[in-house]
């Protein structure tokens, strides 16, 4: 986005696009459409009272949507005078097929146009791909057609890696260590639909944007705890891809270089003191003997009691809060959202992360500190947004300024 600096617009020439009434169009047709997302059920007069655009301008507006089978129309206004008017509001039917893609183990579900899970399936996973994708693509399958009174519009696909923008094919992945695979082709040639692949920290900032109502935060970061730590950076509202959509990777960058050997081949990376994997590792350190497998299992095993997981739990914390020493310094945002299990126990996780941030915050307020919104499930969600947002506003927010366009 052009910056104001004394008084000149920086443009760059190498980027230059001239806009047109189609940009003024799209512009308007996103902006109404978060509107109706954000107080539906809405009649066309408010919409016109809050857009700032005229009545027959919304009319045609929300007649293409209607059309395009993102609204519909629902139950009547009750006004004080005058007649009844339709309210509108988001399509339910229209949903789509999220994927979350972890090393052993995936998910599949259904996400209507408000983010709300419908169904979810869960499915093992083997280190070959397309051993992996057909077990995905079975449950996809079955998705597909639980329910004949949906209109899927496509899949989306979290993956706990970079996903290239240009070809679409995840470039890296060292936890899930998988071989070079055109996953991207494979389900779109077995499903008959769009598919669109991200990496999770990403599909999980695009949710917070697509469902949760971050109107007015333009600098933001958001930390996706799992096997490894992934993070996707919003800079003045655009997401930061960066080349070949590597932006962002600070879980592979090393904080001890004495710590242990991370799946990229590094020394004392991050996620080898933020990640679920660590709080594991440091459980088993405290109680060698133990046979707790699973991040929930450790979790339990502190809610019941246990010291030695809770311990576990407070170092993991403090693992995440190192790292968030160079987010805070270097890019000064001002809210990080944490996703991921770790967002369950959040009594746990969060006091911890909160004096992080205003130990570490050299000037100003500190950043708000949250879990994203149902940070358990926050990568399907991005999944399924990844989808709604179909490329047109993929890597940026709504740019929310309304062109007024020819009747």
């Amino acid at each position: 986005m052009p910056h104001d600096w004394n008084g000149i617009r920086l443009i760059d020439l190498a980027e230059l696009q001239l806009a047109t009434s189609e940009t003024a169009r799209i512009i308007n047709r996103d902006i109404v459409l978060e509107l109706i997302r954000a107080s539906q059920p809405i009649s066309r007069a408010d919409l016109a009272r809050r857009s700032g655009l005229g009545r027959s301008t919304i009319s045609q507006i929300v007649e293409q949507l209607i059309r395009e089978n993102w609204v519909r129309e629902g139950a009547m206004g009750s006004p004080p005078r005058g007649r009844r008017p339709t309210l509108v509001g988001l399509n339910e039917d229209l949903v789509a097929i999220a994927v979350d893609i972890h090393p052993r183990q995936a998910s599949v579900a259904l996400v209507d146009l408000n983010g709300r899970l419908l169904s979810r399936w869960p499915v093992p996973l083997t280190s070959d791909p397309a051993a992996s994708m057909r077990l995905i693509l079975d449950c996809m399958q079955r998705a597909h057609s639980s329910d004949s009174r949906k209109s899927i519009e496509g899949v989306g696909i979290s993956l706990p890696g970079r996903v290239n923008p240009e070809t679409q094919r995840l470039i890296f992945a060292p936890n899930l260590k998988w071989p070079d695979f055109d996953i991207k082709k494979m389900v779109e040639t077995k499903m008959g639909l769009p598919v669109w692949m991200e990496n999770d920290a990403t599909a999980c900032l695009l949710a917070e944007l697509t469902f949760a109502r971050m109107d007015g935060v333009r600098d933001a970061v958001l930390v996706a705890v799992a096997e490894g730590v992934g993070t996707c950076v919003l800079t003045n509202g655009q997401l930061v891809s960066g080349s070949n959509g590597m932006a962002g990777e600070f879980g592979h960058v090393p904080i001890d270089p004495t710590g242990p050997r991370c799946g990229c081949g590094k020394k004392g990376c991050w996620e080898m003191f933020g990640s679920t994997r660590a709080a594991l590792r440091y459980y088993r350190e405290l109680r060698p003997k133990s046979h707790v497998v699973t991040f929930q299992e450790l979790l339990n095993l502190a809610e019941e009691g246990d010291a030695a997981a809770a311990q576990a739990l407070t170092m993991q914390a403090q693992g995440i809060g190192r790292g968030l020493r160079m987010i805070i310094a270097g890019l000064s945002p001002s809210t990080i959202l944490i996703a991921g299990d770790v967002t369950s126990a959040w009594h746990r996780f969060g006091p911890v992360l909160e004096k992080e941030a205003i130990d570490l915050t050299l000037a100003g307020s500190p950043p708000v500190i949250r879990p994203a919104l149902e940070g358990e499930i926050a990568r399907l969600r991005g999944a399924a947004a990844l989808v709604f947002q179909r490329g047109t506003r993929h890597g940026s927010q709504a740019t929310m300024t309304v062109a007024e366009q020819p009747a």
